[in-house]
């Protein structure tokens, strides 16, 4: 380091770095993070303070806020002036401080909003009766006194809380490189927990959780966290405390009492109404918010009818809205070192009660000099009394009345000043009375302190019975229960949609609709100028429908937002993307158990579940593999294994039958051979295989070509039964054909 023209040269890295670690360590020290004493950030301990100096204690009259902001401002705190306001507000608002340090009259916000409240100019506040914690003992010498900004005045560097604030209330905050966030607690709950450590000192994290069993936030929302991930949690002073909404039923109606903290009511309706307007939750029709100064939260939720299983429902809206919601916990603070650190509940009660002692044996201390004082003057005012008559005559003779007394009567210079300043009224005998009773009293009072301040036993006996006391001054009954809950989870969208009966009925250039019900003819149904009827499935609404392309491919969609069959339909490619060349040839719809054979016109095959079928891709599930050359054919489905069989026809005429237990139950892949058609044929087209039916022994085989359609009965058919693979029959010579040949079933008569 060098400097020369009072110019210091430093280095470039070297003083960013110390600024940064500068401005680091006053975010985290004197802006962002709670001293475990008083529990307050810097602001608040500020503002706390300098309304207590403008007499706006609980008894007072309401001032403007305005007042109040600019006091702290300009004598403590040179920062903004609404960071300071919204500071100010948050200590006011009994939704979101569980013990509040301040009383506000006017707009101060709502649970559903905490950040609507009126401009400073229009509220009014002044402390709360609960605030007298932090103020009581400010002036029996408890506390250091530190210069303000400008060194004009001077502030506590903390409050004396006889409290431990920082668990009762919590905080948040986000430092440089750390953050903290430390829920509310129960008052009683803490103080009982405190009164134990006195009593047991070596007193364990189990012992105190039988007294602190978890946070307690301002609203009456269930905490459904596991006690052993609330224990867990303070132990090592991170974790999370999650809380679930309280509601009951009501003239079929689902009225919810209680949010979670800070939760907005109107964002959770805003949530159940974006799902109903996505058609997600049909269960619900109706939607209200009743609340109102009587009933601060009251959310009505009205289900579609009184078949809706309003439990499933609720967990549901748990695990999809605010209405459940998981809150950090990091008990981060400033400890007694000044250094910030995550500390266990254990370590905090400790420390605080340590922090406390402090406080009393300062205030005792402090309260044992001023007796000690007042002691000796009372004995120096005795000394008047005791020779009345010799003080008058020095006080009237002498010209320095005071060194002669102090001479004569062996008087200090205070005691001296004591009796000159006494008035003439104060010398008769029943003064002399009180002196003698004050100094007895006092005597008392001093050798009781200096009893209480040499023993720990005595001092720990009187912050016990003081904690005890402002427990039942202050202290109230939890608020926020503490449930065992199963963990919510959403409704499969299957298991919310209605289940209606449709049809999905494809074209053959690729249009899609879903007719309502079964009974649905699609070859009746209008369609696009040289577009026709391709493929038809029956099932319910809350299903997946399948697709089937020419490349093998499966494309899944959710019946339900298929278009209406009032209309032509839309075409699945603005809804899936295809590759080129390929066309949609099937729709299958059913349960996912539902078995079909997928075959390619190479004649290979396999059976296969609908479930295999479903995929999210928009490009597709490739399941079945088709060779060069080749191409898929339409899927059919199959009633039995064991009873059906597969019919098979080539576009040379070659006819094959066999059982379907033939075939493998695959998921994917080429699967085995159906008919034997040499694979040089199939690359040029010359043989393929036209179609696939799956027959039972109760169906006739209608075969339809150019001509006139030709009909096998079941005893006709079983001519062309035979093993899987094998080259087929040759089909009657009329009604053989290249083009056009298509198998049917038909119900025999």
């Amino acid at each position: 380091m060098a400097t020369a023209n009072n110019i210091e040269h430093i280095p470039l890295h070297e003083y960013a770095e110390k600024a940064y670690l500068d401005y680091s360590m006053y975010v985290i020290l004197d802006r962002a993070l709670p001293h475990i004493g008083d529990g307050l950030k810097p602001v608040q301990r500020r503002i706390i303070y300098a309304m207590s100096e403008l007499g706006l204690k609980s008894t007072a009259k309401f001032k403007k806020s305005a007042r109040t902001v600019g006091d702290v401002l300009g004598k403590f705190h040179p920062h903004g002036d609404m960071a300071c306001y919204e500071a100010l507000v948050l200590m006011a608002q009994p939704f979101s401080y569980r013990y509040p340090f301040i009383e506000g009259q006017g707009n101060f916000g709502s649970p559903d909003d905490p950040k609507s409240f009126a401009a400073m100019r229009y509220t009014e506040s002044r402390l709360s009766a609960y605030a007298d914690i932090m103020l009581a003992e400010l002036e029996e010498g408890t506390v250091d006194w530190i210069p303000n900004f400008d060194g004009t005045l001077y502030e506590p560097a903390l409050l004396p809380a006889r409290l431990p604030n920082v668990l009762l209330n919590g905080t948040t905050g986000i430092a440089v490189g750390m953050a903290t966030d430390i829920p509310p607690h129960n008052l009683r709950e803490v103080v009982n927990a405190l009164v134990h450590v006195l009593d047991n000192p070596q007193a364990t994290l189990t012992n105190i959780f039988h007294h602190i069993h978890g946070p307690d936030f301002p609203t009456e929302a269930e905490i459904i966290t596991p006690k052993a991930d609330i224990k867990e949690m303070y132990r090592t002073g991170n974790g999370s405390i999650r809380m679930r909404a309280v509601y009951k039923e009501e003239d079929d109606e689902i009225i919810i009492t209680a949010l979670p903290h800070q939760v907005s009511g109107a964002k959770v309706l805003e949530q159940i109404a974006q799902q109903m307007q996505d058609k997600k939750l049909p269960l619900v029709s109706d939607l209200r918010d009743e609340s109102d100064h009587e009933n601060p939260t009251r959310l009505v939720i009205i289900p579609r009818s009184n078949r809706v299983d309003v439990p499933a429902l609720m967990d549901h809206l748990f695990a999809t809205t605010d209405l459940e919601r998981t809150y950090r916990v990091n008990l981060n603070m400033i400890g007694l070192n000044g250094r910030p650190q995550v500390k266990g509940l254990l370590v905090i009660l400790n420390e605080w009660l340590d922090y406390r002692a402090a406080t009393v044996k300062r205030r005792l201390q402090h309260r044992l000099d001023t007796i000690t004082h007042r002691l000796h003057i009372l004995e120096g005012l005795m000394v008047v009394y005791l020779n009345l008559d010799e003080v008058i005559r020095i006080i009237r003779k002498e010209d320095e009345p005071k060194a002669v007394l102090m001479k004569r009567f062996k008087l200090s210079e205070e005691q001296v000043d004591a009796i000159l300043d006494t008035k003439l009224r104060h010398l008769a005998r029943l003064e002399e009375m009180q002196i003698r009773k004050e100094q007895t009293a006092l005597t008392k009072e001093r050798d009781d302190i200096e009893k209480t301040l040499a023993s720990s036993a005595r001092l720990k006996k009187l912050i016990r019975s003081e904690l005890i006391m402002l427990a039942e001054k202050y202290g109230d009954d939890r608020v926020s229960p503490i449930v065992a809950r199963k963990e919510a989870q959403a409704m499969k969208e299957t298991e919310i949609l209605p289940t209606e009966p449709i049809t999905v009925v494809l074209s053959n250039k690729g249009w899609v609709r879903a007719a309502k019900g079964h009974d649905i003819d699609p070859y009746s149904l209008n369609y696009k100028a040289g577009d026709t009827f391709q493929s038809s499935a029956i099932g319910r609404s809350n299903q997946t429908a399948v697709f089937m392309d020419t490349t093998g491919r499966a494309y899944s969609l959710p019946a339900h937002t298929l278009p209406s069959a009032r209309g032509q339909g839309e075409p699945l490619t603005g809804k899936l993307n295809p590759p080129p060349g390929a066309e949609f040839i099937s729709t299958l719809l059913g349960e996912a158990e539902q078995l079909y054979v997928l075959a390619s016109d190479a004649g290979y095959g396999f059976i296969v579940k609908l479930e295999e079928l479903y995929g999210k891709n928009r490009a597709g599930k490739l399941v079945l593999s088709v060779p060069n050359g080749a191409k898929a054919l339409p899927t059919r489905q199959i009633a039995s294994v064991e009873n059906d069989y597969l019919a098979i026809v080539s576009n040379i005429g070659n006819l094959l039958i066999f059982p379907l237990n033939e075939l493998p139950q695959l998921t994917k892949g080429k699967g085995n051979k159906l008919i034997s058609i040499p694979s040089n044929k199939v690359a040029t087209r010359e043989e393929y295989v036209i179609d696939i039916a799956v027959l039972s022994k109760e169906h006739n085989l209608l075969i339809i070509g150019d001509g006139k359609p030709f009909v096998l009965k079941p005893t006709d058919w079983q001519h062309y039964v035979g093993a899987r693979s094998q080259r087929g029959h040759k089909l009657p010579r009329g009604c053989r054909s290249l083009k056009g040949l298509k198998v049917e079933i038909i119900n025999r008569q």
